[in-house]
């Protein structure tokens, strides 16, 4: 179990404590601290001895934070837990089932809702459009019970998946060039291409502080910035060649709406997102290679994943 945490001393007891309950009682817990100056580490030390603690002098992102607990946890499924969370006791127990019962699936995504909104989802899974775009499944819905079908989804949002660690060895861990958001797109993207599906596990379920220890003008240049260099990594050439108009005009009106918003601090940084991943694309054309090569499906499958507009 990994946690990853950026100054979040007043949400970690809430995590923690709730992984304490859980009915999966067999798993270690990894509190990667990407330079927090909050206290953090003191409370960790004072409260939660048996956590194994990774303090890092500097933030890495979440996509770095990640990495590195990722490599120093043990097991055979690794799993991140954000820290603004609070799950269900049988939150680890249903995700590792949801597993067990598909083994075509290399991860697992959960029943995400709202912290201060119980009854209101956040995510069930992700999806991507044809035009690139990509969302949570259920956004801010009302949880009447539409979700309660496991089944493969296309992947799992980042506040709390579950990986095979084969999976990873196969295909990497998160980007750290990403440093924070898109890197559980891209990385669902780089399974989907490998061959590995994501289940969705409908008992597992926490609740979410959206955007708690992140969020605002960061999240709108990362972003704008990592949806252009997740596509211009992942999707295979015979689709950009069927959707380029579509992906261009949706990158043109995320620029175009924030333009008429300019005075707002958030629409200036996607600006300034977009612009750096127009100008970044190149340095991932290396990474593309990579992918292109090691896909073992194909375009049609990947194609029947995408979401029509």
């Amino acid at each position: 179990m990994i946690v990853p945490n950026w100054n979040g001393a007043a949400y970690l007891p809430t995590c923690l404590d709730a992984l304490q309950r859980q009915t999966q009682a067999d798993f270690e817990v990894v509190v990667v601290d990407n330079g927090s100056r909050d206290g953090s580490l003191d409370l960790l030390r004072r409260d939660y001895p048996e956590a194994t603690v990774i303090a890092l002098p500097r933030n890495l992102g979440y996509a770095g934070g990640c990495n590195v607990g990722l490599r120093q946890a043990a097991g055979e499924t690794l799993c991140i837990l954000n820290n603004d969370t609070e799950v269900d006791p049988t939150w680890l127990a249903e995700l590792l089932a949801a597993l067990d019962r598909h083994p075509d699936a290399g991860m697992a995504t959960p029943k995400v809702k709202l912290f201060d909104e119980r009854a209101r989802l956040h995510t069930v899974g992700d999806f991507v459009r044809v035009d690139g775009t990509f969302d949570s499944r259920g956004v801010w819905q009302l949880d009447e019970g539409q979700f309660e079908q496991e089944g493969y989804v296309f992947g799992a949002a980042g506040v709390a998946p579950a990986f095979r660690r084969a999976m990873l060895d196969d295909i990497g861990l998160f980007d750290a060039d990403f440093h924070s958001y898109c890197e559980d797109v891209d990385l669902s993207w780089r399974a989907q291409l490998a061959g590995y599906k994501c289940v969705y596990a409908p008992g597992a379920v926490l609740y979410h502080r959206v955007s708690a220890t992140g969020g605002g003008v960061m999240a709108s240049f990362y972003v704008a910035r990592n949806t252009i260099w997740t596509l211009v990594k992942n999707l295979p050439a015979g689709l950009w060649k069927k959707y380029r108009s579509l992906i261009v005009a949706a990158q043109w009106r995320r620029f175009v709406e924030a333009a008429r918003m300019w005075r707002g601090a958030a629409a200036r940084a996607t600006m300034r997102g977009q612009i750096a991943g127009a100008l970044g694309w190149a340095r991932f054309l290396p990474k593309r290679r990579v992918i292109q090569a090691g896909r073992r499906v194909s375009e049609a499958y990947i194609e029947s994943l995408l979401v029509a507009l």
